[in-house]
């Protein structure tokens, strides 16, 4: 657990997406906000969150900057992720339509724009036993969901027709959803919560 005197350093991939948003809930739960453009923001990072945005254009861009092998580095030091939305496809190891992996990480299958175009998008609470007892509302626009996952990974959340849609897997997060368009900071604080936690996984 982080105390309150200490504000740990969380990244966010600021290629695409709700960089700002981030910024704000991580101030919210004490933490400082550190914006990653290129592998050198990277240094000093304790935790990295990577946002929503196109998929396709984030591989690219990640690749255009050389951002991936600092990023599986950092992850392999032990540093807590978390995906939302386009996030949570750049962590899979698999992608259903058969796109290469991005940062394959996370022992998970997803399926992009799996409900439909923009103008699907919707909102909905879900329960989150994990984060407490208070239903979660949350936002999913042009999300994925996962059609499945491997035996170290929890499934934190599913969608009213019961597919999942948040997961963890040790210090990895993953949401389909985008809690930082809402006032509720649970799944940031869980990830900052997760700096200096033992894990096995």
């Amino acid at each position: 657990m982080v105390g309150t005197e200490r504000r740990p350093r969380v990244g966010i991939l600021a290629l695409q997406g709700d960089v700002r948003e981030h910024a704000a809930a991580l101030r919210e739960v004490g933490a400082e906000p550190v914006e990653v453009r290129l592998p050198r923001d990277l240094a000093g990072v304790e935790a990295l969150i990577l946002p929503g945005g196109e998929s396709t254009t984030m591989r690219r861009l990640i690749d255009a900057y050389g951002l991936a092998e600092p990023i599986l580095s950092l992850a392999a030091s032990g540093a807590p992720m978390w995906g939302t939305c386009a996030g949570m496809i750049l962590l899979a190891r698999r992608i259903t339509d058969g796109d290469e992996p991005i940062l394959p990480l996370l022992d998970i299958e997803v399926r992009r724009n799996a409900y439909g175009r923009q103008l699907d998008s919707f909102e909905a609470d879900l329960a989150v036993p994990a984060l407490g007892d208070e239903l979660l509302h949350a936002v999913f626009i042009r999300a994925p969901v996962v059609t499945d996952v491997g035996p170290g990974v929890e499934v934190l959340a599913t969608d009213p027709m019961g597919r999942t849609v948040a997961v963890r897997q040790g210090r990895l997060l993953a949401t389909a959803f985008h809690p930082e368009l809402t006032g509720d900071r649970r799944f940031h604080r869980a990830l900052v919560d997760l700096i200096g936690v033992e894990t096995r996984a």
